[in-house]
C-alpha cells in the first residue's frame, strides 16, 4: 500500500533514510543500450556530482550512495537543527544556489533596503525555504529533475524519466543503518559491475577510500565518529566499516568463499548480528523491508505511535535485527 510521505519521514524517530529512484522502462540513467549501442556512462558523473552539490546546499549529509544503470541508492542524514541555526541571509544564499529566489530575496542579497512590510514578506519565504532545505522530498526532487532535464535534452525527447515517486525507508537503529549502508555500497559488486569496493566507481565507499589515500577532504559525506554521544556523525569507525564492506563483498563471491575467515568482524559482534543475518540484510535489504527498518521492538513502537495495527514488513525482525 502506498503511504503518504509525511507518515514515512519522521525526524523524531530517526534522521536516517534510504532512498531509491528508478528510471521508467527502457530509459537509461547510465550503462550501455544493447540495442542501439549508445553509451550513457557519463551520466553517472552527472548524478554523483548533483548528489554532492545538492547536499552542499541542504542541511543533509550523504551517508552512502551508489549509481547503477537504471536506478540509484542514497542513504541520507537529515539535520534540521543545522537549518534552524542558519541566519536568514545564509538560508537565502543556499536557496539561491539552487533557484533564482524571489525579487525580494534578490534585492536583499544585493544590499537594498526593504520597508518593514516587504521584509516581513521576505521572512515568510525564508522560513519556507529553511524548511525545504532539510526535506528529503525536496532534495530528491531537485536531483531527479536536474537529471531528467539533462537526459531528455541529450536524448532529444520529452516525457517522464523517473518511475513515479522515489522509494524511502526509515532506518531506525544502528543495525538498520549499518546494513543499509553496506547494501548500498556493495550494489555494483553484486551486479558484477566491479570486483572490489575500491574499484566500485560512483559509490560512497570508493569516495571514502580515495579520500583516505589522497588525504583529501570528503565531499559532503557524513563523518564516521565511532560514537553517538552528541548525535553527530555515523556511530562507527571508518576503518571498521571499510573492513566490513570488504569482508562482506568477498564472502558473497563463490570463488572466494572458502578463503573467508570464520570470525565475524568486531563491528558485527558489537551489534549482535550473525553472518547469516548479515548476508541476508546486505543482499536483500529492499525486498526484506518496506518502510521502517529496525529491531522489532523499535518498529512496533513506531507503528504504535503512528496508530498502525500491524508491522508493515515482510520479515521476522527478531530473526534479522534482533
Amino acid at each position: 500500500m502506498t503511504l503518504p510521505r509525511s507518515t514515512l519521514v519522521s525526524l523524531a524517530d530517526t534522521p536516517y533514510y534510504h532512498c531509491v529512484a528508478r528510471c521508467v522502462r527502457r530509459a537509461y540513467l547510465c550503462g550501455v543500450d544493447r540495442y542501439s549501442g549508445t553509451s550513457y556512462e557519463h551520466r553517472r558523473q552527472w548524478l554523483e556530482d548533483k548528489l554532492h552539490e545538492t547536499a552542499n546546499a541542504f542541511a543533509i549529509k550523504l551517508c552512502a550512495y551508489a549509481v547503477m544503470s537504471n536506478h540509484y541508492h542514497v542513504v541520507l542524514r537529515v539535520q534540521p537543527e543545522l537549518a534552524e541555526a542558519w541566519s536568514d541571509r545564509e538560508v537565502i544564499r543556499r536557496w539561491h544556489s539552487l533557484f533564482a529566489g524571489s525579487v525580494l530575496s534578490q534585492r536583499f542579497m544585493n544590499g537594498d533596503a526593504l520597508d518593514p512590510v516587504l521584509y516581513e514578506r521576505l521572512l515568510e519565504d525564508v522560513e519556507t525555504w529553511r524548511s525545504r532545505l532539510c526535506d528529503i522530498s525536496w532534495y530528491m526532487r531537485i536531483v531527479n529533475e536536474f537529471i531528467a532535464r539533462e537526459a531528455n535534452k541529450e536524448d532529444d525527447c520529452t516525457g517522464r524519466f523517473w518511475e513515479g515517486r522515489f522509494k524511502s525507508q526509515a532506518l531506525l537503529d544502528e543495525r538498520a543503518l549499518l546494513s543499509c549502508m553496506a547494501y548500498v555500497d556493495l550494489n555494483p559488486i553484486r551486479a558484477k559491475m566491479a570486483k572490489t569496493p575500491e574499484t566500485s566507481n560512483h559509490t560512497s565507499i570508493k569516495a571514502r577510500i580515495d579520500s583516505l589515500n589522497s588525504q583529501a577532504t570528503q565531499r559532503n559525506l557524513e563523518d564516521f565518529t565511532g560514537i553517538r554521544a552528541d548525535g553527530n556523525g555515523l556511530p562507527f569507525k571508518l576503518a571498521d566499516y571499510i573492513e566490513l564492506v570488504d569482508w562482506t563483498g568477498r564472502i558473497m563471491r563463490q570463488d572466494k568463499r572458502g578463503a573467508i575467515a570464520s570470525e565475524l568482524p568486531p563491528i558485527l559482534e558489537r551489534l549482535g548480528l550473525n553472518s547469516d543475518a548479515w548476508q541476508v540484510l546486505t543482499t536483500q535489504f529492499e525486498t526484506q523491508f518496506q518502510h521502517w527498518v529496525g529491531s522489532e521492538h523499535i518498529v512496533r513502537q513506531v507503528c504504535s505511535d503512528k496508530h498502525y495495527q500491524r508491522i508493515p514488513s515482510t520479515v521476522n525482525h527478531r530473526q534479522l535485527l534482533g
